[in-house]
């Protein structure tokens, strides 16, 4: 499946929930099921600035398809790196550079967040873009 159609999934997902509250718990769901970074990518390295949380990342390529995993200390911050991480883990780098991030604004997410998740949500979809960036220099 594309990027464009696992937003639109996840787009589809929350419209389904009336209030922010089942948004909330919906994110906190999609974070317990979160591919768990490995404990030996839990470094400094892989910490995304600008987050208020923790939010460890960690990328590798496979057939070159970009493989995303994740662990943040926070249970909401953890639901968005999964939410980010569905969107562009299994995807070739450039379609990850590419992508626009529309969703987001969609399911209305950074305008429930604080400024501080807002800013962190930010950091993470930068990371992820500078990750495919790197990855793609590599296959060219």
């Amino acid at each position: 499946m594309n990027i464009q159609a696992i937003q639109e999934e996840i787009v589809d997902e929350f419209s389904m929930f009336e209030d922010w509250m089942q948004r909330y718990e919906y994110m906190i769901d999609l974070g317990k099921s979160l591919p768990l970074i490995d404990q030996q990518y839990k470094t400094d390295d892989n910490i995304i600035k600008g987050c208020q949380s923790k939010v460890w990342v960690h990328a590798e390529l496979d057939n070159d398809k970009l493989i995303f995993t994740a662990d943040s200390d926070a249970i909401i911050t953890k639901g968005i790196i999964a939410i980010l991480i569905r969107a562009f883990s299994n995807q070739k780098p450039q379609d990850i550079i590419d992508a626009n991030t529309n969703f987001i604004d969609e399911i209305g997410l950074k305008e429930h967040l604080s400024p501080t998740r807002a800013n962190g949500l930010v950091s993470m979809i930068k990371q992820l873009k500078l990750y495919a960036i790197a990855y793609q220099t590599q296959l060219n």
